[in-house]
């Protein structure tokens, strides 16, 4: 028998088995599975009502809620695709997204109004625009909000007999540095898939609570709004990280693991108010979006009392790929061990990861070798919406080429050195941008870093050197420190000495989904520590993004 794989299939199975567990807090609102299940079939019946068909786009643009998460699965059971929007990005940006998606319908968030109003006009594709909370006052809104057409509404239950897995169920659209964003592909099949594979690696009991610190629109939400759906786990919303609020939800609803990208991590262990709150509930952290240092990763074990680790993934994945905890035939020991959890991690299951030379031949598994990470894996993009020549050289040989350059180790451990174009070139040698980083953190007086690639003018056009932004905090309570001071990092061998300045910034503010500018850096404005959620789409190391970039996106994680 032959069952099409979608995800609606988890929030039926949780329904049927939990209805009356806690499916969802946001907020001051509480819902059972019973009445989760009950709020996406209203919304599916309500988006039908609306003239939404088959195959359309329904968009929302929206902080990490409750209603999001409904649109999972509501947005689905109507047979239409899911496309979260990033609110980080320029109001040009979101039309230029939406314009390109051909979104029917737009959610939006009360706050994020006024946006929408700049670039309304500009969108003519979408067809109906429905605020999310709050009674709708303009005239181009529809007359009932999110709730009221959930009131109004006839439910509406898919035949999942009749449903198509490999139709297409979220468009999820990753940024870059140069090209217009590109919209990633993902399947009713890629997310049942691989939200099988994730409960696998990382071994997740049934009724987890489950922090949502990651965004929603971002690569498929990390996967928690269908693993932690299909274990009947509680999803604990949260709108903004703060490290403040991050330790009164730890604390109210006894939760059990998050995922952190690493400046959210280093927010989290330098809080002084951290140890007013009591975290021991907390089993398990991940820490991506970005690659992740071994003093990153003792601090989180340390000061937050539980195991923490690195994943690594990719919007094009679905996300994750890979996971860093210690297989259980090693045995690390002391900073072995932290330095170990840093790594990229090896493959999950169902999940196929080599590094491979410019012929896509594998390279040596001596941990020296630099190659391309490339991957095969049930969770794999159908491709880019609309881009089928990107889509074609991305997916090239039936592996998808993840452009994050990368050693593999005798004990199956991958370890991301940087993505190709940060690669730093010096006298024909190739020097990790990603292992400078890891050495700068190590000191003391640091707290963030980010290495780039620049002109070196002494060696010529085909050189280059490492240039470094970072942010600098003395730990043992001294005041800040700001100014530019001459540092190399001690660990780095003398032909990766790159470094001529460090530059301790104060305050420097991060950003989704969008790399680190050093020379807008050198202006940015101070950060209160509190930061808007993301972890950034299209890989990239760790520099700038409270949220989305990625080596490492869970995922992205390493």
């Amino acid at each position: 028998m032959n069952i099409p794989l979608t995800p609606l299939r988890f929030l039926r199975y949780a329904e049927q088995q939990y209805p009356r567990r806690t499916a969802v807090v946001c907020n001051d609102n509480s819902f059972t599975y019973a009445q989760f299940a009950d709020r996406a079939s209203r919304l599916a019946g309500a988006l039908r009502q609306a003239g939404i068909q088959p195959g359309d786009r329904v968009a929302f643009l929206t902080t990490n809620c409750h209603r999001l998460l409904e649109a999972y699965y509501g947005v689905l059971e109507a047979g239409a695709v899911l496309l979260p929007l990033n609110f980080r990005l320029a109001a040009g940006e979101l039309g230029y997204v939406l314009n390109d998606a051909g979104a029917s319908l737009l959610f939006v968030e009360k706050q994020f109004l006024g946006q929408v109003e700049s670039f309304r006009r500009d969108i003519p594709c979408v067809r109906m625009f429905c605020q999310l909370d709050g009674a709708p006052e303009a005239p181009w809104l529809a007359p009932d909000n999110y709730e009221g057409l959930l009131a109004a509404a006839t439910p509406h239950r898919a035949d999942i007999a009749s449903i198509d897995e490999n139709a297409l169920a979220e468009l999820f659209y990753t940024s870059g540095t140069s090209a217009n964003p590109k919209g990633v592909m993902l399947t009713h099949r890629n997310v049942y898939l691989h939200a099988l594979h994730v409960c696998l690696a990382f071994q997740i009991e049934n009724g987890a609570i489950e922090l949502h610190t990651i965004p929603l629109f971002h690569a498929n939400g990390w996967g928690i709004a269908h693993f932690l759906t299909l274990l009947g786990g509680k999803h604990v919303m949260i709108q903004r990280f703060d490290p403040k609020e991050v330790f009164r939800l730890i604390e109210k609803e006894s939760v059990h693991s998050f995922s952190l990208v690493p400046i959210m991590a280093t927010a989290l262990v330098n809080c002084p108010e951290r140890r007013n709150y009591d975290l021991r509930s907390l089993r398990r952290i991940v820490i991506g979006g970005a690659a992740s240092s071994p003093t990153l990763i003792r601090e989180v074990e340390e000061e937050l009392g539980c195991e923490c680790y690195s994943g690594y993934g990719l919007t094009e994945t679905s996300p994750a790929l890979s996971l860093s905890p210690m297989k259980s035939e090693l045995s690390w020991e002391g900073e072995q061990r932290h330095v170990g959890q840093a790594m990229t991690g090896y493959a999950i299951p169902g999940v196929e990861m080599r590094v491979v030379d410019h012929n896509d031949d594998d390279v040596p598994h001596d941990g020296q070798a630099i190659g391309e990470i490339i991957v095969r894996a049930d969770g794999v993009m159908k491709g880019y919406w609309r881009e089928p020549d990107a889509s074609a050289e991305a997916l090239r040989g039936g592996w998808f080429h993840t452009g994050d350059m990368a050693t593999l180790n005798e004990d199956g451990y991958f370890l991301i050195v940087d993505r190709k174009k940060d690669i730093i070139v010096s006298g024909g040698e190739n020097i990790s941008s990603l292992e400078l980083e890891k050495a700068i953190l190590a000191h003391p007086a640091v707290l963030e870093a980010a290495v780039i690639p620049v002109p070196d003018e002494l060696k010529g056009k085909d050189d280059t050197k490492g240039e470094a932004s970072l942010k600098g905090h003395l730990k043992n309570g001294d005041d800040e420190k700001t100014g530019s001071q001459a540092y190399v990092p001690p660990d780095v061998a003398k032909d990766k000495q790159l470094i001529a300045a460090v530059d301790l910034l104060h305050g420097v503010k991060k950003a989704a989904a969008i790399p680190v500018d050093p020379a807008a850096a050198k202006t940015a404005a101070p950060s209160d520590g509190a930061v808007d959620q993301a972890p950034a789409a299209t890989p990239t190391p760790p520099v700038a993004t409270p949220a989305p970039a990625t080596p490492s996106d869970p995922a992205k994680q390493n």
